[in-house]
């Protein structure tokens, strides 16, 4: 296991960036491992502990899908008493898109709104 002092010298073997270890701060993206198979194929590990906002929402387990329906529908009722009608699922699929995309739950809420409020 490696962290690295350098941009891109976990790409580099030779580098002099590579410093024995995982990062010092344990900090989610920061940790590498690597090793070659029989085939001569190297392959690059990355230490991931949190992953950053709208990553990982493609393959939705039970779980993690709970987790971000919970999150939309905070965020949904925090918007409804001073929203005009409207059916919540539009107003989900936006926040849900938008997080799926990377946006924070504060920008999904926004796209969500402006999903509903440009469909009137």
């Amino acid at each position: 296991m490696f962290h690295t002092l350098k941009p891109g010298a976990q790409f580099r073997p030779e580098s002099d960036g590579r410093v024995s270890g995982p990062d010092p701060d344990r900090r989610s993206y920061f940790s590498f491992a690597t090793f070659s198979d029989p085939d001569g194929n190297t392959w690059l590990f990355q230490e991931i502990t949190t992953r950053l906002p709208g990553r990982g929402l493609s393959n939705l387990d039970v779980s993690t899908l709970t987790e971000l329906l919970r999150e939309t529908e905070q965020h949904h009722g925090e918007y409804e008493p001073t929203a005009p009608k409207h059916h919540w699922s539009g107003w989900y699929a936006a926040y849900i898109v938008a997080r799926q995309d990377g946006k924070t739950p504060e920008e999904a809420a926004k796209l969500g709104k402006l999903h509903i409020e440009g469909a009137q």
